[in-house]
């Protein structure tokens, strides 16, 4: 059984930084799938936020360009989201998803690409 545990998640004022780490465990997961982070704010639609390809080609929404950097660490197979310049709207849920096919041209979902969901970690920003 695959898991995807995300952390790192926490409270931080506005303006301030986090970074989330997600780790999986277990067998049978692509290791040459994408990978990115989803968000969902309390009232709102679960949101692809960013994703890395295979080949580390980085894809974001408009609404994180510029603040946030999806990144991973091969090595230890393990996703990484540095979020800077943190605003109260970016409060939500975030989870990491890997899936079982690459893409470079879109962000990667599991909905699409079939694949893994994390659990979430709570990322709160106060103004």
């Amino acid at each position: 059984q695959v898991q995807l545990v995300e952390s790192g998640g926490g409270s931080v004022q506005a303006g301030g930084s986090l970074r989330l780490s997600c780790e999986a465990s277990g067998y049978g997961y692509s290791r040459n799938g994408c990978m990115g982070w989803f968000r969902q704010a309390p009232g709102k639609k679960r949101e692809a936020i960013a994703s890395i390809s295979s080949d580390g080609t980085a894809t974001y929404a408009d609404s994180v360009k510029g603040r946030f950097t999806i990144s991973k660490d091969n090595a230890k197979d393990i996703l990484y989201l540095q979020m800077n310049s943190l605003k109260p709207e970016d409060t939500a849920m975030y989870y990491c998803v890997r899936a079982s096919l690459d893409s470079r041209a879109a962000l990667c979902s599991p909905l699409t690409l079939g694949g893994y969901w994390g659990r979430g970690t709570q990322v709160t920003v106060s103004s």
